[in-house]
């Protein structure tokens, strides 16, 4: 199903899709491989096209990573949010991305695909200037696959917490991907969406953010 969004629609229509992935409906896995060859035309530094893609559907192995998942992420959800004042569209949003990440922990595994995009290399003990160029090569691919599941139906949610402390290496040693040499950037669940009808979020104002030639 191709939804013959504009450039416009998709780029602001993309959202982190968590209570509205279809655990039920199967993925193909020729659209997961479309939407990756797209991700592919994404810029990458120095041309060096160091990304690799991880598809997991062994149900096995999706449990297994959201178990580890969930071992992070529930002291994660009992840490103390961020104090928004009145009106900022942050505070207004914390009470449902609370809820729906809470959801998506809970039945993780149930997505029927997980891809982990992952980049050559390791960035410990490096400088700013390198970790920035490493994870620039990597996060515009991964943004590309989330905008092509969505102009094709397909949702997903940017997702990390599978990595900190040791939960990368112990996801690396369920998927057998060598720790030492290849970075694991996120999770992305994958499912069809229950209805397409997403809209712009709300977000803070331009004004707020915007700087001019000096801060």
């Amino acid at each position: 199903m191709n939804l013959n969004l504009s450039a416009d629609e998709v780029l602001t229509t993309t959202r982190s899709v968590r209570k509205r992935l279809d655990f039920d409906r199967p993925v193909e896995p020729e659209i997961i491989h479309q939407a990756l060859e797209i991700a592919l035309q994404a810029p990458t530094g120095s041309n060096r096209q160091g990304w690799h893609w991880m598809i997991v559907t062994d149900p096995a192995k999706k449990k297994a990573l959201a178990d580890i998942y969930r071992s992070i992420a529930e002291p994660y959800f009992a840490m103390p949010k961020p104090e928004y004042r009145e009106g900022d569209a942050r505070g207004e949003r914390m009470s449902a991305v609370s809820s729906s990440s809470q959801y998506l922990s809970d039945n993780l595994e149930k997505a029927p695909v997980f891809v982990i995009p992952c980049m050559w290399g390791r960035v410990e003990g490096q400088d700013t200037g390198a970790v920035a160029s490493f994870y620039g090569s990597i996060l515009p691919a991964a943004w590309s696959f989330m905008l092509a599941l969505r102009e094709r139906g397909l949702g997903s949610a940017w997702t990390t917490l599978h990595l900190p402390g040791d939960g990368e290496k112990r996801a690396a040693e369920v998927l057998g991907i060598p720790y030492e040499k290849v970075t694991q950037v996120a999770l992305l669940p994958v499912a069809y969406t229950i209805g397409t009808d997403f809209k712009p979020a709300k977000r803070q104002p331009l004004e707020t953010v915007l700087h001019h030639d000096t801060w």
